[in-house]
């Protein structure tokens, strides 16, 4: 499965990069987080994070997700990465892209997901099921929220 989602961010890049990459902030300001758990920090950008959060399916009742991965945070690249290595997920590989073409207000920020299980399953499935129910569904959600965050501080600075 290798999987991605888009948007545009009204945003400066910095802000944007800081709401994202400050995972241990998301249960306060994403109501789909219920804990982040920064395990270890190497105080070069490498952090050790146990996450949970939930796929909404009525209100706000849902399925619960957990896993553990290594963040790494490059800020100079605009980039924020996650290797899961605990979990259902384990393996599973996060990139957050920031991109803003030169005299441009606008960033493009992408989330992509790459992850080949060795489940027996079929890849449809793992690209519909893992894919664009949960990992979509929770990463629209999260940028959606983390997008208007940093519009609205980018506005009142």
């Amino acid at each position: 499965m290798d999987t991605h989602i888009s948007r545009r961010v009204q945003a400066d890049p910095e802000t944007i990069f800081g709401l994202a990459s400050r995972v241990e902030d998301w249960p306060r300001i994403l109501p789909h987080y219920r804990w982040v758990r920064v395990l270890d920090d190497d105080g070069h950008g490498r952090r050790l994070v146990e996450m949970a959060a939930r796929r909404d399916v009525l209100g706000r009742v849902g399925f619960p997700l957990h896993w553990t991965a290594l963040e790494t945070s490059r800020p100079t690249e605009q980039r924020i990465e996650f290797e899961h290595v605990r979990g259902i997920t384990r393996g599973m590989c996060v990139a957050w892209t920031l991109v803003r073409a030169p005299g441009d207000t606008v960033v493009e920020v992408t989330i992509r997901h790459v992850f080949w299980p060795r489940w027996g399953v079929p890849d449809y499935l793992v690209r519909q099921v893992i894919g664009e129910y949960f990992v979509n569904g929770v990463a629209q959600r999260t940028l959606a929220i983390i997008a208007r965050l940093a519009e609205s501080r980018t506005k009142d600075a």
